[in-house]
């Protein structure tokens, strides 16, 4: 499975190319793989051996995605569990089932960037961990009136909001902004590409989410800013 998951997701890059997006996938079973420099070296000399080869292997996505978009990078090192890229590069890590994923912002452009993949669908059960009531029409498997649109299963919506608190969480001198607490302080819903996510307490900090199918589970990213209308 892993070849054919990362095969589909290299296949992805000239979507997200079209969305100002670089796109970097990497393997924890690819061979040589090594900190880039003492932070990484540290972080991972820390961790259980599986999680290390993971923060390697999301590391060097990182980076192929910087690449992607024109942009070098040297080591990424980590502020609790969060990447610090540096000046002038924007990125998002994820890692499931031992492959590693990262999309970076092109230079000039002003994207917010989260990306999540989760190749473990998850039980519609979780839904009660993700949802507030106000989305469970969102749910596949729900009864709706003919017309009433489309609906999604629960692993969409969950990786739809990872993705979206990333990008909704900014790094700043004094530490973390963003989202505190669980993904029910986020709603989605759908928009004209996808699906939209904001702050409950605070819509207008919205952006757009585009999920895409990988094997048996999904990859999402976002791919912008959303408008009040979306």
């Amino acid at each position: 499975m892993p070849a054919t998951v990362v095969g589909s997701l290299v296949a992805l890059g000239p979507l997200l190319a079209a969305a100002g997006l670089g796109l970097g996938v990497a393997a924890v079973s690819e061979p040589g793989q090594e900190p880039a420099g003492p932070a990484e070296a540290a972080a991972a000399a820390v961790m259980p051996p599986r999680r290390g080869l993971e923060f390697l292997a999301g590391r060097l996505a990182a980076r192929r995605a910087l690449r992607a978009v024109g942009l070098d990078c040297g080591e990424i090192p980590r502020r609790g569990r969060l990447p610090v890229f540096p000046p002038g590069r924007a990125a998002s890590i994820s890692h499931s089932a031992g492959i590693a994923v990262a999309v970076a912002a092109a230079p000039g452009r002003d994207l917010p960037v989260g990306c999540d993949l989760e190749l473990r669908p998850l039980p519609r059960e979780a839904a009660r961990l993700v949802l507030c009531e106000d989305e469970e029409s969102l749910l596949a498997g729900t009864r709706l009136p003919p017309g009433a649109g489309a609906v999604w299963p629960v692993t969409a919506l969950f990786s739809a909001k990872e993705a979206a608190w990333k990008a909704l969480t900014v790094m700043t001198a004094e530490g973390r902004e963003g989202p505190a607490g669980s993904l029910r302080e986020l709603r989605v819903s759908p928009c004209r590409d996808g699906l939209r996510v904001c702050l409950r307490d605070g819509p207008a900090h919205a952006v757009r989410v585009r999920v895409v199918r990988v094997g048996a589970g999904v990859f999402s990213y976002v791919t912008g800013r959303a408008g009040t209308r979306d």
